[in-house]
């Protein structure tokens, strides 16, 4: 069965998501820089109303995926605290300054959140290797890989999407996001045959989901 994850940057997001077939959050906040740690907050809020598997972001703030000792320290510390809220895994990625994955901080990060799993986001679509930087995400602990395969969004990424799973080998979920709709779902799960594919299902130029996009989005992924 093929599943969606739903991108949710506020609680309404989050409660849509649920109610129109979504089968796991990924909330986050500050959609204008492609999300950031959400607040404690809106974390127990979400909690409290969701059945379905909540992960949340870690990423202190936008711009690159390198940071600061002090950025790290805070990524240590919010998995802490949030790991005792009842989440389900957790999503981060850290680069180096020349492009490729930054294996000791993951590796400390990953190790932190156990036994939760652990999605690398798209700092993945800023990688100079992309295929050294697949075999390196796994050797961190990952469980999943959130990318549009290097490029801006998922359509012209596909063919890099479709070389990455068959890479992967079941040894760790390529997930496809980044543009990702309902218009063209069925043509990329065609190409790339991934198990899991994300999307915020936002229409409309607003930080909500769609209720109508999610119920198209898992109709077209199932047909």
């Amino acid at each position: 069965m093929k599943k969606i994850e739903i991108a949710c940057f506020n609680l309404e997001s989050a409660l849509i998501a649920q109610k129109y077939g979504a089968d796991r959050i990924e909330l986050c906040a500050d959609m204008s820089v492609g999300g950031t740690t959400p607040t404690i907050e809106t974390i127990q809020q979400a909690r409290e109303y969701l059945t379905i598997d909540l992960y949340v972001m870690i990423r202190p703030r936008g711009r690159n995926f390198v940071y600061s000792d002090s950025e790290f320290e805070q990524m240590k510390s919010e998995i802490e605290t949030i790991k005792k809220l009842g989440v389900n895994g957790f999503v981060f990625g850290i680069l180096k300054e020349d492009k490729t994955i930054n294996l000791e901080q993951n590796k400390v990060l990953v190790e932190l959140t156990k036994p939760f799993p652990c999605t690398f986001h798209r700092a993945f679509d800023a990688v100079s290797n992309y295929e050294k930087a697949l075999e390196d995400v796994i050797s961190c602990g990952f469980s999943t890989i959130l990318t549009s395969g290097t490029f801006p969004n998922v359509m012209e990424g596909k063919e890099v999407l479709k070389q990455l799973v068959i890479q992967a080998n079941n040894h760790i979920e390529i997930m496809p996001g980044g543009g990702l709709r309902s218009t063209n779902i069925s043509e990329l799960n065609e190409t790339v045959k991934a198990n899991w594919y994300h999307s915020s299902a936002i229409t409309d130029g607003s930080e909500t989901a769609n209720s109508e996009e999610i119920i198209q989005l898992k109709k077209k992924l199932q047909s």
